[in-house]
C-alpha cells in the first residue's frame, strides 16, 4: 500500500516513547491511520494538530499492517489556538470524523465538506460564521453513513411546504399543520437545513445542532459516544453561553 497526497489531520494518539498514530482524511482514500516516527517531537507536534492540512505519505507492506506515515505541513491552523470556541469546533469536527468513518473508504463529499467547515472557522472564528456549516456537516455524515434524514417532504402528508419539525422516530420532516398537535414530541427543523443559505438565527443554529446531535447519538456513535461526545458537549455549552 502506498498513498500520497494532501490530507486533513483528524486525530493523534501517542504510541511508544516518541511516536504517534495519526488518523488523516484523504479525498480519494478516505480515513487512513499511520504511525509517525517522532510524532511527539518538538518538530512534529505542531504539524500533527487536528485540523491541519498535511502532505501525507503512507506505506505498508500488507493491508493488515499499520502503515508508516510521514507528513509535511501544508497549512497550519495553529493561529486559532487562542480562540477557545474555534478550537472546540475543530476538535469536535475532526474527532467525529475520526471515530465515525470506517477506514480506507472514500468519502470525497465529506472531505470537501470538512475542509469547508475548517476554512469557515478559520475565516471567521466567531460562531455565526461557521455554526451553520458545522450542522450541515453533521447532517452529511449521517447521510453518507446510511442514517440520513428525509427532509424533502412531510412524512405524514407528503407536502413540501412549511416543513417545521422532524420526527425523532422516523427521521422524516413534518409540516406545520401535521405536526402542530405533537409539537412537544418533535424536533424543530431550522430553515437553513431545508432551504439553504449561509446564516441562521441563534435559535435556528441551536435547533440545528440539537437535531443532528440527537441522531448522531442515537444512530451513529452508539457504543463510541464516550470517545467524542464530550467534545460536542463542550462546544454546545460554549455556544449556549454566547446565546445566553
Amino acid at each position: 500500500m502506498h498513498i500520497t497526497g494532501e490530507a486533513i489531520v483528524c486525530a493523534v494518539l501517542p504510541h511508544g516513547e516518541h511516536g504517534a498514530v495519526a488518523r488523516v482524511l484523504t479525498p480519494a482514500d478516505g480515513l487512513q491511520a499511520g504511525y509517525v516516527r517522532g510524532g511527539r517531537s518538538r518538530r512534529l507536534r505542531p504539524v500533527l494538530l487536528p485540523g491541519n492540512v498535511v502532505q501525507a505519505e503512507l506505506r505498508a507492506r500488507t493491508d493488515s499492517q499499520l502503515a508508516s506515515l510521514t507528513v509535511e505541513l501544508v497549512h497550519s491552523r495553529a493561529p486559532l489556538l487562542g480562540e477557545a470556541l474555534a478550537v472546540a469546533a475543530i476538535d469536535w469536527a475532526t474527532a467525529l470524523t475520526a471515530v465515525a468513518l470506517p477506514e480506507a473508504q472514500p468519502y470525497p463529499r465529506l472531505f470537501s465538506a470538512l475542509a469547508g467547515v475548517l476554512d469557515a472557522i478559520e475565516a471567521a472564528p466567531a460562531a455565526r460564521g461557521w455554526a451553520v456549516a458545522l450542522a450541515r456537516y453533521e447532517l452529511l455524515i449521517l447521510a453518507e453513513l446510511g442514517f440520513g434524514l428525509d427532509l424533502s417532504a412531510c412524512v405524514a402528508t407528503g407536502t413540501q411546504e412549511q416543513l417545521r419539525w422532524v420526527s425523532p422516530r422516523s427521521g422524516g420532516a413534518v409540516s406545520l399543520d401535521a405536526g402542530m398537535p405533537y409539537a412537544d414530541k418533535l424536533l424543530p427543523l431550522p430553515a437553513f437545513l431545508v432551504e439553504g443559505g449561509s446564516e441562521g438565527s441563534w435559535d435556528d443554529i441551536m435547533d440545528g445542532l440539537r437535531l443532528t446531535g440527537f441522531f448522531l447519538d442515537r444512530d451513529l456513535l452508539t457504543e463510541r459516544r464516550g470517545l467524542v461526545l464530550d467534545a460536542r458537549i463542550r462546544l454546545v455549552e460554549r455556544l449556549r453561553a454566547i446565546v445566553g
